[in-house]
């Protein structure tokens, strides 16, 4: 005899809602796998550290184009450098700021149930909602926690934090002399180091 999943009073059948879960559990934990793989692949392939605090490199440009010039150079060779950098001044912020990493959390915390751990339909208010309707609300709760909470301020203040402290650094230090012979992306701009691409690779000077 042919076996039905039993459909539980104001829920979806309980079968459907255990693949449903899965599916989502599964395509989250490949989410967090390729967030880590990226993450590691960003740290083995950064440049040397040494470099990028080396005392001797630093120097005060002579003019606003030197700056720019060095700005662009550096940030290309030492993008990764620069966005592992960037990651961590918007990490201390947060812990910095507990009330706002809290809510972040609590945000994080909602999404990761409406769509790994929910199995049955959201109803509110005697309103069942679709996935469509899930996902409005879920936007417009995140835009009410960053925006019109001083998550927004904190992320900003610690974003633009970041990008001073790597305009400082790059316009401070002097590229070296595999640096002339590299070619800077002209698209590349102050926060291109975000972007995935092939690194840039240094060029022995002949002598």
């Amino acid at each position: 005899m042919a076996t039905h999943d039993t459909i539980p009073a104001g829920g979806a059948p309980t079968g459907i809602g255990s693949a449903v879960s899965s599916s989502r559990a599964a395509a989250f934990r490949g989410f967090l796998g390729r967030i880590s793989e990226n993450w590691q692949h960003a740290v083995s392939q950064s440049r040397p550290w040494r470099e990028l605090v080396d005392r001797t490199s630093f120097a005060k440009p002579d003019s606003l184009s030197d700056a720019t010039g060095r700005i662009r150079k550096n940030v290309a060779y030492f993008r990764l450098n620069y966005a592992i950098l960037f990651t961590a001044v918007l990490a201390l912020t947060l812990i910095s700021n507990p009330a706002s990493l809290f809510l972040l959390c609590g945000l994080l915390a909602a999404w990761i149930f409406m769509y790994v751990l929910r199995t049955t339909p959201l109803v509110l208010f005697n309103r069942t909602f679709n996935e469509r309707e899930v996902l409005v609300l879920m936007g417009l709760l995140s835009i009410i926690v960053v925006f019109m909470t001083n998550v927004g301020s904190v992320l900003i203040t610690a974003a633009m934090l970041g990008a001073a402290i790597i305009c400082v650094h790059a316009a401070f230090r002097v590229p070296d002399d595999f640096f002339l012979d590299e070619e800077v992306p002209a698209s590349g701009g102050l926060l291109s180091f975000l972007t995935t691409g092939a690194s840039v690779q240094p060029i022995a000077t002949q002598v």
